[in-house]
């Protein structure tokens, strides 16, 4: 690792670096003497923080909603605009290729026009993007709207985040408000399914996109109603290498994003055109690295990320972003399969909404009297038992059997994130200002892309697991035992009243029979994908204690360090 990344100052031209191009050259400035004292925090009044919190509250709920209320009703959406289920999930695709990567370019966009120019033009975007919706009539509309959406939406999570930490004083910003905030963006996709069934009876589709549209008004007002403060003075921190960096971040990441949002749909190996967009992915993201490796003053600091802590640190975020989709891909997609609806499983969302909240809660206690490992090693055992006890489910298996597990998931997925994240917060400012932007990247890349590769593989390996059961079962049903050769006569023998020939009657007690081993095979599959979660949240766990464990031992082993002796004075 380069001396660059080890030291506290800004980042200098290294020894044997490839030099600088002209316009490269032509556009580092010279930094201050020193920088601009932040104004003094000065405590508002408790009506008007309770008005920020609300608003953060607002902003979070209205980016949540605006992504989770489609992707929760693509079986139900698909009547409206003409599609198949998987043309349908191309509106998610559409919306997550802007999205993972916007944060990235709005940071500075941020630094250089204002935070209030910054607020006030992010919402009106997301206005009218939100208002485009109830234009939607056919897929071809709906993804080129969805873009739109993806792309105007990016900066309303960054504002639900600012809104937040904006009434607390800096000591608290990182107990309080980031947990809070963190809790507020968890709780929109179980939101969204429990108020999708009621929404949905009334106007259809349409009336998904009116609630969007309502709350991005709320929110607008708000916005304005209640100006943020500028922590710092703005700055020309936006370079022409910056936009030629960013583009081919944007590219790189919205095709990995396309890919990993329909590869099960269309399968890995079987649509040529999905190797061709990951290579390019790569191929683009590459271009960015080897960009951003010959600048001085970098959009991302690449050596920085790919030290050991930051990459130890992304390691840990990642590994439970996708221990954690087992909550938005396990238990919906296993009750789907058994023919659930979401206005019957009101009840389990509703839970872990409370399980969010006092995840949450208990967050804020944690981070005051525990240590980061401390309450990793609590979150981490709670998605282990959590996790097991979902392996135990049957075709029998209702929402109401859930309750508990999916509770104790929800609790720990918001107990674990925040500490994490305001541990490397931390370490980012400790360096510089400058590597807020690489952290973010980080913490970026770890939970937007990280959620969407845990869902492909999580639906990726439900797949396979499925066809191995699928094949297991199948062998055992031959018409020459006895008891398979009853059953298909019970079956068939609900069509007796329509069908009067017996050879048809068995073969459709033959079809239904086909079908409860194919359900049965899924269940098996799920409960398979259930226990690789709790194999994947021990092993974390275990790496964590071997981590302890060698610390305190490397920590026993030094040797103290001798004091100094006083200098006598003069």
């Amino acid at each position: 690792m380069s001396s660059v990344s080890q030291t506290n100052r800004p980042v200098q031209a290294e020894a044997g670096a490839v030099p600088l191009a002209a316009e490269e050259a032509a556009e580092v400035e010279p930094q201050p003497a020193a920088a601009p004292t932040p104004p003094p925090f000065v405590p508002m009044h408790p009506a008007r923080a309770a008005s920020y919190m609300l608003a953060s509250l607002i902003l979070a709920l209205t980016q949540g909603l605006g992504m989770n209320l489609i992707n929760a009703n693509i079986p139900q959406l698909q009547g409206a605009i003409g599609a198949t289920t998987n043309e349908a999930t191309w509106m998610v695709a559409a919306y997550m290729a802007p999205n993972v990567s916007l944060a990235v370019a709005l940071i500075k966009i941020r630094n250089q026009y204002g935070l209030r120019n910054f607020a006030e033009i992010s919402i009106l975007g997301f206005v009218v993007a939100c208002f485009l919706n109830l234009f939607i009539s056919d897929l071809s509309s709906a993804m080129v709207v969805r873009f739109m959406s993806g792309i105007a939406a990016s900066p309303i999570s960054s504002l639900g985040f600012l809104y937040m930490l904006e009434p607390f004083p800096p000591a608290k910003k990182m107990q309080i408000g980031l947990p809070i905030a963190l809790t507020n963006i968890s709780l929109a996709a179980p939101l969204a399914r429990v108020i999708s069934p009621g929404l949905l009876d009334i106007q259809g589709f349409h009336s998904l996109t009116t609630l969007e549209v309502a709350l991005a008004f709320v929110a607008l007002c708000l916005v304005y109603l209640l100006p943020l403060s500028q922590p710092q003075p703005r700055a020309k921190v936006i370079r022409k290498t910056d936009l030629i960096s960013y583009a081919f971040l944007a590219m790189g990441f919205g095709s990995v994003a396309v890919v990993l949002v329909l590869g099960r749909f269309y399968w890995w190996f079987e649509a040529p055109w999905l190797g061709a967009l990951l290579a390019f992915g790569i191929a683009c993201v590459t271009v960015m690295v080897a960009i951003e490796l010959n600048r001085t003053n970098h959009l991302i600091d690449i050596r920085w990320i790919v030290s050991p802590p930051v990459l130890h640190f992304a390691a840990v975020l990642l590994l439970f972003r996708m221990v954690l989709s087992e909550q938005t891909s396990g238990a919906p997609g296993l009750f789907q399969v058994l023919g659930l609806t979401n206005n019957q499983m009101t009840g389990l969302y509703t839970v872990i909404i409370c399980g969010t909240i006092l995840g949450g809660i208990t967050c804020i206690f944690a981070m005051r009297f525990s240590t980061e490992r401390a309450i990793h090693m609590f979150a981490l055992t709670v998605v282990i038992i959590g996790s097991l006890m979902d392996t135990q489910s049957t075709s029998l298996t209702r929402p109401e059997q859930m309750y508990l597990s999916q509770g104790m998931i929800a609790f720990a997925g918001a107990l674990f994130l925040p500490p994490a994240m305001a541990r490397g917060f931390v370490a980012a400012i400790a360096k510089g200002p400058q590597y807020i932007l690489s952290f973010i990247v980080v913490f970026l890349t770890t939970q937007s892309l990280g959620g969407l590769l845990g869902s492909a593989l999580f639906g990726t390996f439900i797949t396979i697991r499925e066809k191995y059961h699928s094949s297991i079962l199948v062998e055992h049903l031959s018409l020459t035992d006895p008891l398979v050769a009853q059953r298909i006569a019970q079956l068939g023998g609900a069509y007796a009243r329509t069908l009067t020939d017996r050879v048809l009657q068995n073969a459709e007690g033959a079809v239904l029979l086909s079908r409860q081993a194919t359900r049965e095979a899924n269940v098996l599959a799920y409960n398979d994908a259930f226990m690789l979660i709790a194999c994947l949240a021990a092993a974390a766990l275990t790496a964590l204690l071997l981590h302890i464990a060698y610390d305190a031992l490397r920590a026993r082993m030094t040797p103290p360090v001798a004091a100094e002796p006083a200098v006598a004075a003069a």
